[in-house]
């Protein structure tokens, strides 16, 4: 039985592949190899952000590469790394306030609520609103509405008033679990436990094991089902 196949255009160079496979996968059976714009392969990462249009549509559409599957017509191309503006800084000399937004990513006030960056997240968050949050200098909604931003650099390479929203964000998250979210006892316990030097003796019984037996002791290791 013949398989189906269907044409894409690779950077402008037409493949015909397998139909049903991921961007990803078309991509390899076409004979690239990847050395960057592939990470976790299981839409975690961010990092095979992909450009692409379909036949007969006007719109630029962008997805994973790892997620999305080929369409015949199909023109794409990878945005292996977007770049973008990122403020240096010391979390530790910071505080969770909208000024420290503003002074580390002043573009913040640029924002147009224009919602293209919502429309271009693949993970479909709300990123204007997340963004409509920053600019009220309400830390914790900013980290628990952007928790599952993979920072592939899409609503980036989108935004009309070239904004980096998720380095902002990621230094809302920062903010967040530094100040604003109370201490886990369980860590706090196991941090004492470190220090006190309850686990240097196992440590030491497996630095001093050979290859062998480290690869046979991970592979009988207690997996969740």
């Amino acid at each position: 039985m013949a398989t189906e196949t269907v044409n894409v255009y690779i950077m402008g160079k037409r493949y015909t592949v397998p139909a049903g496979l991921t961007i990803m996968k078309a991509m390899e059976y076409a004979g690239y190899r990847f050395i960057r714009g592939c990470g976790c392969r299981g839409g975690f990462c961010g990092a095979c952000g992909t450009v692409y249009r379909l036949p007969g549509d006007y719109r630029l559409k962008v997805g994973l590469a790892c997620q999305t599957v080929v369409v015949d017509g199909m023109h794409l191309t990878q945005i292996p790394f977007f770049p973008a503006n990122k403020a240096t800084y010391d979390i530790s000399e910071l505080q969770p306030t909208l000024g420290v937004l503003l002074a580390h990513y002043p573009e913040l006030s640029r924002c147009l609520g224009c919602n293209t960056c919502t429309k271009v997240c693949p993970q479909e968050l709300e990123v204007m609103d997340i963004m409509a949050a920053a600019m009220r200098g309400d830390i914790e909604k900013v980290a628990n509405m952007s928790f599952d931003c993979l920072m592939c650099g899409l609503c980036a390479a989108r935004c009309p008033a070239e904004i980096v929203q998720y380095n902002i964000f990621i230094l809302a998250r920062r903010l967040y679990g530094r100040y604003l979210v109370p201490e886990a006892e369980h860590l706090r316990q196991r941090l004492a436990e470190i220090e006190e030097g309850r686990f240097d003796q196992e440590l030491d019984r497996l630095t001093a094991l050979d290859r062998e037996s480290l690869v046979a002791l991970y592979n009988a290791r207690d997996i969740e089902p």
